[in-house]
């Protein structure tokens, strides 16, 4: 009886916390599409311009279309962080540097570019004529990247 009642707490635990994982990823989710469809019109008919001309205090991306920014946000960043706009972003004052997040977002994308560009390239035997890493190579979907495997 004892094993049973442990099991089912066990599964119990394991639905709610699947339940609140799912939620959590809804809610960024739902947050974010807001934003996107927010942004994506007040930019309308300048998404093929540069991302420089169309948004203020663009560092990195400059040349990229404002359209094409957006979607390295949503899918580069965003997801493969599993977070929100807000997580480096002050909602209505996107330009600000206000959190320390979007800075670090770009000291590790200026890593990614010396990864890609110089590192890998020096490394013989790769299995690939033309490796990379990107966010989620570390990250997978969480802030922190994954410094551990999973148990077997």
């Amino acid at each position: 009886m004892g094993s049973r009642l442990t099991l089912i707490a066990a599964l119990i635990f394991l639905f709610c916390g699947t339940m609140a994982a799912q939620s959590r990823a809804d809610s960024i989710n739902t947050e974010k599409q807001a934003f996107l469809e927010a942004i994506s019109k007040q930019i309308a008919e300048n998404e093929s311009k540069p991302a420089a001309e169309v948004f203020k205090n663009i560092k990195m991306l400059k040349e990229a279309t404002a359209g094409r920014l957006l979607s390295v946000m949503n899918f580069g960043y965003s997801r493969s962080l599993g977070v929100s706009c807000t997580h480096c972003h002050v909602p209505g004052k996107w330009e600000s540097d206000e959190k320390p997040a979007k800075q670090v977002a770009r000291d590790m994308a200026a890593m990614v570019g010396k990864i890609n560009g110089e590192l890998l390239a020096g490394i013989d035997n790769l299995r690939t004529s033309n490796p990379t890493v990107n966010c989620t190579t570390c990250h997978r979907g969480q802030t922190q990247p994954a410094l551990s495997l999973p148990p077997r």
